[in-house]
């Protein structure tokens, strides 16, 4: 009886992966789909209303998980600029790149919808509050990252100069989670924590986790087919490109 040994290391190279990422894209991005249309069901029909804040609150189905992948994205992404960075791999800085306008994209929707869900609580579209400003950094350090990468004509000297604003702004993310214990601010604490049980009713924590879920999903097909198409870019050069293509 042979055993298939699956050699992980050879997908290191754009080739590889390449062909690696178009077998996988599609199959995330059909759970990302199921994911959304049972979070939006449930969060939006099956949880009930919030006995304080009505069904204004329902906002924070999107905002909630939009937050996190804003924060979560950003770290992955600058993972992958810093073993760029340190071993000098191309596809590092391509999955880097391909992460940017995902985290940018949810960084942006978390400001709107806290700004939708702010304005009928707080009676303001936007406070200075520690949590919203680390927050509207965060996305101007995404802003940073793609102006800088699409300002330098040279692909390998953009992904080395992304990673050093990738890495120094990883900092920022901690202060965005952690700013709600260190100061006093208007933005509420966590409602799901792994110390506590969580202080919301079981529907409405099932329609967060799935929302959550279907995130991750539609990040992950997002990434691996937007890199595809960077790598065609920068191996465009390459003889299996002109045959890929083809």
């Amino acid at each position: 009886m042979t055993t298939r040994v699956i050699h992980w290391f050879k997908f290191a190279s754009p080739q590889s992966f390449y062909f690696l990422a178009g077998r996988l894209w599609p199959g995330f991005a059909a759970v990302a789909a199921v994911l959304m249309a049972v979070g939006l069901w449930i969060s939006f029909f099956v949880a009930p209303t919030d006995a304080q804040q009505g069904q204004g609150y329902r906002i924070i189905f999107v905002h909630v998980p939009a937050s996190q992948m804003s924060m979560f994205i950003y770290l992955v992404m600058a993972a992958w600029a810093g073993l760029g960075l340190a071993f000098n791999t191309r596809l590092s800085g391509m999955m880097a790149s391909a992460l940017a306008p995902t985290g940018a994209l949810f960084a942006f929707l978390s400001l709107v919808t806290g700004a939708l869900w702010g304005k009928p609580m707080w009676g303001a579209w936007w406070v200075w509050d520690a949590r919203l400003t680390s927050e509207l950094i965060l996305l101007f350090l995404y802003l940073g990252f793609l102006a800088l990468q699409s300002s330098i004509d040279d692909p390998r000297r953009a992904d080395k100069a992304c990673a050093v604003l990738a890495l120094v702004g990883v900092v920022n993310v901690p202060i965005i989670y952690f700013s709600v214990k260190w100061w006093n601010t208007l933005h509420q604490g966590a409602s799901v924590s792994l110390n506590s049980a969580p202080s919301m009713a079981t529907p409405m924590l099932l329609g967060m986790l799935t929302m959550v879920a279907a995130f991750w999903m539609y990040t992950i097909a997002v990434a691996l087919a937007r890199v595809r198409n960077i790598i065609l870019e920068r191996e465009r050069h390459t003889e299996w490109v002109k045959h890929a293509v083809e």
